[in-house]
């Protein structure tokens, strides 16, 4: 689990977001730790959960190992992760007029955009797919869009019509 974890914390351009749907396949597909709708439900509480969005992890981690395997797997996600960004935080200083920073950036936007999109379809998609997961979800992105409201409050109101509709 930690060394996965790990690659996962190395691949994470954009953040859990951009790995979630790997991390999805990963733990319900390929080793059955958790269910679909048990993922969403650890996913759910590590957003409601103060703190950085990669909870989730820690959860995982519980879930497979206890309180060794919580703590075990957040530092394998946050550890390689911030030795990465620490390093190429300098390197991207050092270079900051350059014509090939403005390329990586031009070129990293639509691919962690992509990344994110495929997360937000496995969260929608628990099981076998569902209508009623999708309206929510396409709801609160249009809702985000033409509004300028926080997105606590669009979460809050998709859990809220996410456990009316599903109950």
């Amino acid at each position: 689990m930690a060394l996965y974890f790990t690659l996962l914390s190395l691949i994470s351009v954009g953040g859990m977001p951009s790995i979630m749907p790997e991390l999805q396949r990963y733990v319900v597909d390929v080793k059955g730790w958790v269910t679909p709708g048990d993922f969403m439900q650890l996913f759910a509480v590590g957003q409601a959960a103060p703190g950085p969005n990669m909870l989730i992890v820690s959860l995982v981690g519980w879930k497979v190992a206890g309180l060794g395997g919580a703590l075990l797997a957040l530092a394998a996600m946050c550890g390689p992760a911030a030795v990465l960004a620490w390093w190429v935080a300098d390197l991207w200083d050092r270079f900051k007029g350059s014509s090939w920073r403005t390329a990586i950036q031009r070129a990293i936007a639509p691919i962690v955009v992509g990344l994110i999109g495929a997360g937000g379809y496995i969260l929608a998609t628990p099981g076998a797919p569902d209508w009623r997961l999708w309206a929510i979800a396409l709801a609160s992105a249009g809702a985000m869009l033409a509004s300028r409201l926080n997105p606590l409050w669009l979460l809050a109101a998709g859990g809220a019509i996410g456990g009316f509709l599903l109950a």
